[in-house]
């Protein structure tokens, strides 16, 4: 059944970045690809699966531990920020039809926010580009709390800064570690697909509320 985000009385619609809110996946296997190369580590299709929701420390650990890269985990996020700004400044598009839900919802006086597992300066510079900070109240970052997706901590951060019961919200997210993020913080669930995540659909169909193929859907 379709989504009818319309007939639905939230308070808040939360959002992951990277894969939901932008489309930004691509740009990060091109950095794990080319960051590995460095040290002479092969890239492995199963990475991002390994790392999703992890936060950008717990990401450094990972490639400091598993991956062995002899780099302090410091250095290696600074250089994974000073790789992503430029994609971010200019080659990082909104995901089809998410400004103008972003606009319905600022015409409609829901509160807004971002729940990510990406750095807070990187997600600013995107932000900044692209003009989304005028349609969100509220943002946080994994690093901000005690533990990354499927933990339910990232969102319930941004729901107590907007102000707003968990069960007021509706959440958006692109891979099922996100999903059942926001489904552990009681929250109402909808999963958007992205390129990168195309395999593991019919896994975000039966773990969210809802589905969509873009934010047309709901406009």
């Amino acid at each position: 059944m379709k989504f009818k985000f319309s007939d639905k009385d939230f308070k808040a619609v939360i959002f992951d970045f990277d894969g939901t809110l932008v489309d930004s996946m691509w740009m990060w296997e091109d950095i794990d690809k080319e960051y590995l190369s460095r040290f002479g580590v092969d890239y492995f299709h199963g990475l991002q699966k390994e790392i999703e929701g992890m936060g950008i420390e717990e990401t450094a650990v990972y490639f400091r531990d598993v991956l062995h890269i002899p780099q302090d985990t410091g250095t290696m996020i600074q250089e994974w920020i000073n790789m992503s700004i430029r994609m971010y400044r200019e080659d990082v598009t909104y995901k089809p039809y998410a400004k103008e839900f972003l606009e319905l919802l600022k015409r409609n006086g829901l509160k807004t926010g971002i729940a990510t597992s990406n750095a807070m300066d990187m997600v600013r510079d995107c932000m900044d580009a692209l003009g989304t900070g005028e349609y969100i109240d509220a943002v946080t970052t994994v690093s901000e709390v005690a533990a990354g997706k499927p933990a339910p901590d990232v969102y319930l951060n941004v729901a107590e800064k907007l102000g707003v019961h968990p069960g007021d919200c509706l959440i958006f997210e692109d891979v099922p570690a996100g999903v059942m993020a926001g489904k552990n913080a009681g929250m109402e669930t909808c999963a958007v697909y992205d390129d990168f995540s195309a395999s593991r659909k019919k896994e975000l169909q039966e773990l969210a509320d809802h589905y969509i193929m873009d934010f047309g859907e709901l406009l």
